[in-house]
């Protein structure tokens, strides 16, 4: 396992203790380079479980990540390659994660490629996901909120500020693109790409946290010791054509595509264009390595009656061969809440949000709430959320964490002013 953790730091709970042979990793998101500073200056980085210094020579530094957590993973690759065995490399990279850094060369590619601002890139973007197919033309884009300026009101220093941060974001992604680019023509030369089976994906949309403005501080944006979030505005144009964004469960926040790579084994299919929109969440991917390495999932660990797995093998998708069973789909964050059956979904925000209900067949970005001429419908889901939220330890709620002051802590990011991809979701 090589890049971004999160999902507990606490001992016991590294990768080194939950499963991985090898690993390289950070606790959580947000370091990029070996010499950062900043908010996220402090993180730190762990080899095999042990912390170790983010100069350690072995490192190469200075580094940047997502070239380090590549070069990590290819060399456990050689390693599986050298003991004759299979292998599964989880690898999670941190771009674009904030805060938004990228190598100052890449950057000034793309600096003034957004000064046609979110409103027309935003038909753009929803114009070419049709033509690629990628979308159905009958999904209508959603509505500029009210929320977010119309780009043409801004003044030319602010349109500069905002194209310059979507710059680094985007030099992130080309960095992420070349490194996805160097593990394929590393497995090509290692004689492994064909029976490789690659699954590639977002853990979630894009990220509106800053608000309106973003964040855009340091003498020099964009390098190890600046401090950059794209905010509000270029979420909304990350998340085209959908509603709302990352903590949310409605589109814009959970849908994001897969794709998938298998040489050996994949069928391309030229009546799909070879896409596939058969909903699908990340509880799969569990599901589909147990399948394909022939494995058995664990009842117990370390003595204790563990979870069943809940996923459904994608083989059937990826190989062409067989279907995949119909189920119900679930999500909750940070008191966001949803369910999908077949194509209803009923979805709310936060704890006290009202709940909507939409009919994603004809209505994929969300925009007619049926919740009124459908309420015996949105009460069966309502009923069918509780039942799993309940058995899936989602409720009930842990309580509140008090402060060092005594007072309750409150969730900040869902009393944000904020709104909150495209085959279904993680």
């Amino acid at each position: 396992m090589t890049g971004k953790w999160h999902v507990g730091a606490i001992p016991g709970s590294t990768p080194a203790t939950r499963g991985f042979d090898r690993s390289l990793n950070t606790p959580a998101g947000g370091l990029h380079y070996s010499d950062q500073t900043g908010p996220k200056g402090g993180t730190k980085v762990f080899l095999n479980g042990e912390q170790v210094a983010r100069n350690d020579p072995q490192f190469n530094p200075p580094w940047y990540g997502t070239e380090l957590w590549t070069t990590a993973g290819l060399r456990f690759v050689d390693e599986a390659i050298d003991a004759d065995k299979p292998f599964v490399w989880y690898l999670a990279h941190v771009a674009p994660h904030f805060p938004c850094m990228a190598p100052e060369e890449t950057i000034a590619k793309y600096r003034g490629k957004f000064m046609q601002g979110w409103d027309q890139l935003r038909e753009q973007r929803y114009r070419r996901q049709i033509e690629m197919g990628l979308i159905d033309p009958d999904w209508k884009l959603t509505p500029r909120p009210e929320e977010i300026p119309a780009w043409d009101s801004l003044s030319h220093d602010e349109q500069t500020r905002y194209d310059d941060m979507m710059a680094i974001y985007a030099a992130m992604i080309e960095e992420v693109d070349r490194n996805v680019g160097r593990m394929v023509d590393a497995l090509q030369n290692k004689g492994q790409l064909d029976n490789t089976l690659i699954l590639f994906l977002s853990d979630n949309g894009g990220n509106a946290e800053a608000g309106i403005s973003g964040t855009y501080t340091g003498d020099h944006p964009g390098d190890p010791h600046s401090n950059v979030f794209i905010g509000h505005c270029w979420a909304h144009l990350n998340n085209t054509p959908f509603r709302m964004y990352k903590h949310y469960n409605h589109e814009g926040g959970t849908a994001s595509p897969l794709i998938a790579s298998w040489p050996a084994k994949m069928k391309a299919s030229a009546a799909n264009n070879q896409w596939v929109d058969t909903p699908t969440h990340v509880i799969d991917l569990m599901a589909t390595c147990i399948d394909l390495a022939g494995a058995t999932y664990p009842k117990t660990f370390h003595g204790n009656d563990i979870t069943p797995m809940q996923g459904q093998s994608l083989r059937p998708l990826i190989t062409g061969e067989g279907e995949i069973a119909d189920r119900a789909l679930y999500w909750e964050h940070e008191g966001n809440a949803a369910i999908r059956v077949a194509n209803n979904k009923l979805v709310r925000i936060g704890n006290r949000g009202q709940w909507e209900l939409f009919d994603l067949a004809s209505d994929r970005t969300e925009q007619v709430n049926l919740i009124e001429q459908k309420p015996e419908l949105a009460e069966a889901l309502q009923r069918q959320w509780q039942t799993w939220a309940t058995n899936s330890n989602v409720l009930p709620k842990p309580p509140a964490k008090k402060s060092k002051r005594g007072k309750k802590k409150t969730d900040t990011k869902n009393n944000q002013n904020r709104q909150a991809k495209p085959t279904t979701s993680p």
